[in-house]
């Protein structure tokens, strides 16, 4: 099967369309039409009818849209068994994660219970564990320490020792991160009612993956005291990681190496254990929850060997049975805690959004940014209340709801129902845990985190840029502290789109023979120049940050250095009305010889030499300028030849400037003009007679320099990458027109959408000189309309089978 059957073939046939007769042709809307006034969309949005209110209570409420629908047979025991399962991770994740933030395990377990159920009634996704997270629990950790140090809480010992008074540190650092989760919360809120959802959309996938790669150090460094029993200096700020991990370390000689048994023990039993989780999951229903068994264990062993009494193992300690009542945060800390809370906040929704979004394209439904917003923040303020800290999905949890059939929101429920009955009833059992064992635990669900490393090795083949986003989050987290780091992060990566918009690609397009693409000539060999037209395509949309650039690169690419180009064409005519005027005044002379003389013999030819400061060479016979004759200097100024042709003459009486390209190396009449053009050369075209001059003039005007040399009319500026143009670039263009026009070379642009269409209006970009007529559907239109236009008379011999192709 030959290719044309095989990839089929088209043909259009329809007039050259520039924007004003496809304006004509499409009838294009106006601007009030496509966008209602202020008044008219205060009036819609004012307006309350039933469907409108319909929609806006279920947007708000999503519990109201599938809760009525949920079968029971179908989606209960899914729900409940999935619910159990997360429910029984949440016990160990959630006290182990209270120790991450500085809090008392007890508290952990409030935040998986409370902000699951507000979840349930506000959030779209159905299959997210909502509740303690490694590095929101890092986070609080950090403003806690910050707020609530040690040394605020000292007190005298009896055998002059100092001692802490945690009861008083632990109650104030709970203070501390109710009020920031209540103001993470009322940031989330906000953020969503405005529909300011898109925010997560900055924080990249290499930033993120980075951030959590860098918090799982700083979680493990935070579990090393615990690990080795050891009480080192707690640091917070920039370095915090580094002054703790070097306090650690010169304390080693002082590890309680009872602690140390029961973290080794516990560590390579939950390694092993989940290993062979992982082996045997497909044969399993549902994951052997490894992490209560450890627990349940190592709580059994440590009640009846007193090991905290016999051995001085840190436990848990006291857990209060049942649950605490609401108290309203101090709000007087909030100002304390603003920068943490945003971060809080943005990086919680980035976590949810990430996972929610997974979860929704694989199942086959819709999760809202906006309304995940608002459900996290209701979930981190009604839990602030409660004594709660900042709460957003668990990977691991998550994954097991998923993974053991979990199919609606009802799974949370239940999941939170088995954290009720823990904190009501089995709380006081988990009193002589051991705290070493839920830094382990902390340890062990890092892996995944740890595994991210291999990030570093993916994006080095496939994305430099992203490594480097990668890397700069992963140091100035761990150096600046997960606050400080993460705006560090983000500033950084905001900035890598500015510089690679700033510093985008710029290309010359060509001719795909027989057809109508245009392709870059530089990486497509088969792309080919168009004679007399050169066309410029940026590859990043033109606004303030680039539009000086994209001038710059636009004389470069074209060859064309516009300003001194116009210098010279200044002097040059003002040379010329000079001559002319030289000219006038001998021709008045010599006519008051003739009379006075009675001489019949005409006045000789004589050639002006051009300034050697300007850097031209022309040609002249003796002032007397005839129809047929042309003056041509060269400039080797960016390897261009520019023509100046005397005749024939434009309608307004000036002459039409044409310009050069330098030559194909390979074609054999390169010779010629290189030697015209060697440095130091001040030949003249046509010196010697008027019969050398029309010889030289006729090869240029042939093209014969070769396959890549042919005059420069017009630029087509393919805009079809602009999404939108500013004032800044509109400026820019309007100067390219004016600036182009002085040296007579024609501007247009084409393929730019309709909004840039639009906002060009509205920058008053046209005027009598530059009109839609200079506006092109696609490049193909602008390059008939060149040809048909400009170009018909002025294409090379040895491009004149492209020519015919393309048209």
């Amino acid at each position: 099967m030959d290719s044309t059957r095989r990839f089929g073939k088209y043909r259009v046939e329809r007039e050259v369309l520039d924007e004003q007769r496809l304006e004509e042709v499409t009838q294009r809307k106006t601007h009030s039409d496509t966008h209602p006034s202020v008044t008219e969309w205060l009036k819609d949005s004012s307006r309350c009818t039933v469907p409108k209110l319909k929609r806006s209570v279920l947007s708000s409420f999503p519990v109201l849209y599938w809760l009525p629908k949920y079968s029971v047979w179908d989606y209960g025991m899914p729900d409940l068994i999935s619910g159990i399962s997360v429910g029984i991770i949440h016990l160990p994740q959630g006290m182990a994660y209270a120790l991450l933030a500085s809090l008392p395990p007890v508290f952990g377990l409030y935040t998986s219970l409370y902000p699951a159920l507000i979840y349930f009634f506000f959030g779209t996704s159905r299959h997210i564990s909502i509740g303690t997270f490694t590095v929101l629990s890092i986070m609080v950790g950090s403003v806690t320490e910050r707020l609530a140090p040690d040394a605020n809480f000292k007190m005298n010992g009896t055998n002059i020792t100092t001692e802490i008074d945690i009861t008083a540190r632990d109650s104030y650092r709970v203070q501390v991160a109710a009020a920031t989760t209540v103001l993470g919360g009322l940031i989330q809120v906000v953020l969503g009612l405005v529909k300011f959802g898109f925010v997560g959309t900055y924080l990249s996938e290499p930033l993120v993956r980075a951030y959590t790669t860098a918090a799982a150090a700083h979680a493990v460094v935070a579990q090393l005291k615990y690990v080795f029993g050891v009480s080192p200096t707690r640091f917070s700020g920039p370095l915090s990681l580094v002054y703790t991990l070097k306090d650690v370390c010169s304390l080693l000689p002082q590890t309680h190496l009872p602690t140390v048994v029961v973290s080794a023990v516990s560590m390579v039993f939950l390694i092993a254990a989940k290993e062979l989780n992982s082996f045997l999951s497909p044969k399993l229903p549902v994951p052997v929850p490894v992490e209560l068994i450890t627990i349940v264990a190592v709580t059994l062993i440590s009640n009846y060997a007193h090991l905290n009494r016999n051995y001085t193992i840190s436990v848990v300690g006291e857990i209060p049975c049942g649950l605490s009542p609401p108290s309203v945060p101090d709000m007087s800390i909030f100002g304390e805690v603003i920068g943490d809370a945003f971060a809080l906040a943005i990086v919680g929704y980035a976590i949810s959004i990430s996972l929610g979004k997974t979860f929704a394209l694989k199942h086959g439904y819709k999760v809202d940014s906006n309304q995940e917003l608002v459900a996290l923040g209701l979930s981190n303020v009604v839990g602030g209340f409660f004594q709660c800290y900042s709460v957003c999905p668990s990977m691991s949890r998550s994954l097991v709801q998923e993974t053991t059939g979990g199919k609606t929101q009802m799974a949370g429920v239940a999941s939170a129902l088995i954290v009720l009955v823990t904190i009501l009833k089995l709380g006081p059992l988990f009193q002589e845990l051991p705290k070493a064992v839920l830094a382990v635990i902390v340890f062990v669900n890092l892996k995944g985190m740890f595994k991210q490393y291999a990030d570093v090795v993916t994006l080095w083949r496939r994305n430099k840029i992203d490594l480097v986003v990668w890397l700069v989050t992963w140091v100035s987290t761990l150096l600046l502290n997960l606050d400080l780091g993460l705006a560090a992060s983000i500033t950084f990566a905001l900035l890598t789109v500015i510089f690679r918009t700033q510093m985008p690609t710029y290309s010359v397009l060509g001719n795909v023979p027989g057809t109508e693409l245009y392709l870059d000539i530089e990486t497509h060999r088969e792309a080919k120049e168009i004679a007399g037209v050169t066309i410029f395509r940026s590859s990043a949309t033109v606004y303030f940050a680039n539009a000086e650039l994209y001038l710059e690169a636009l004389k470069e690419k074209s060859g064309l250095d516009i300003s001194k180009m116009i210098i010279y064409k200044r002097r040059q005519e003002a040379k010329q009305k000079r001559r002319e005027r030289t000219a006038e005044r001998r021709a008045k002379r010599q006519a008051k010889r003739e009379r006075r003389a009675q001489r019949a013999a005409k006045q000789q030819q004589q050639v002006f030499s051009v300034e050697e400061e300007a850097g031209w060479r022309d040609t002249c016979m003796d002032g007397n300028v005839t129809d047929n004759e042309e003056q041509v200097w060269t400039e080797r100024e960016n390897g261009t030849v520019f023509v100046i042709p005397t005749s024939p003459r434009a309608p307004d009486g000036h002459c039409r400037w044409e310009y050069l390209k330098g030559g194909d190396p390979d074609c054999t009449s390169v010779g010629w003009m290189s030697e015209l053009l060697q440095d130091g050369d001040t030949t003249t075209l046509g010196s010697s007679s008027e019969d050398t001059l029309s010889r030289d003039l006729e090869r240029v005007s042939l093209g014969s320099l070769g396959k890549w040399t042919w005059d420069i009319h017009s630029i087509i500026l393919d805009l079809s990458t602009a999404n939108f143009i500013d004032t800044v670039a509109i400026k820019a263009m309007k100067n390219i027109f004016q600036d182009f026009s002085e040296i007579d070379v024609d501007i247009y642009m084409a393929g730019c959408q309709a909004s840039v269409v639009e906002q060009l209006e509205l920058g008053d970009f046209f005027n009598e000189s530059i009109t839609k007529r200079q506006l092109f559907a696609s490049v193909h239109d602008a390059v008939l309309y060149c040809l048909n236009h400009r170009g018909a008379t002025s294409f090379p011999r040895c491009e004149s089978s492209v020519v015919s192709m393309i048209r």
